[in-house]
């Protein structure tokens, strides 16, 4: 896990590409995590590289084409390697290589770059929880159908 402090400039590009989108369709959050979610983009593209994409399928091209779709969770607090990092069922189509897992902090002061884990092993090895499923480790009632894998099974890098 790789914590990056969250830059003035960071938030501000972020801020306005979240204003420029709006409220997605299926939005579980209605277009709220719409911040978090570019900011988590950016953090995993400084600790990766690559150049943002921002398509449906991924949010970033690695320099040898693998592409990566970045998935990001507020939190009040430093994540721990049994946090679940969660991939929506209506996502599961989207064409990409990698997913990369990020946690902002509400404050927006910090975040942390979780790990990446390739989509095909990712379906292998998450726990599917359907909407309404009270989380036995956490207590969290899912909102949305999704598939969840804890962050000590993601790898470091590709």
């Amino acid at each position: 896990m790789i914590e990056v402090v969250v830059t003035g400039d960071m938030l501000v590009e972020a801020r306005d590409k979240a204003a420029e989108m709006g409220r997605l369709n299926n939005s579980i959050t209605r277009g709220q995590g719409n911040l978090a979610g570019f900011l988590g983009e950016a953090i995993a593209q400084q600790v990766m590289g690559g150049e943002l994409a921002n398509t449906y399928d991924y949010d970033l091209v690695l320099k040898d084409g693998t592409t990566i779709d970045v998935k990001t969770k507020l939190t009040s607090v430093k994540p721990l390697d049994s946090y679940m990092c969660s991939v929506a069922k209506l996502n599961t189509t989207q064409e990409c290589d990698y997913y990369a897992f990020t946690r902002i902090k509400n404050d927006y002061s910090v975040g942390w770059f979780l790990g990446v884990c390739s989509k095909e092993r990712y379906y292998e090895e998450a726990i599917f929880m359907a909407k309404g499923t009270v989380d036995p480790d956490n207590g969290y009632v899912v909102r949305s159908s999704c598939y969840n894998l804890p962050i000590h099974m993601l790898q470091a890098m590709i």
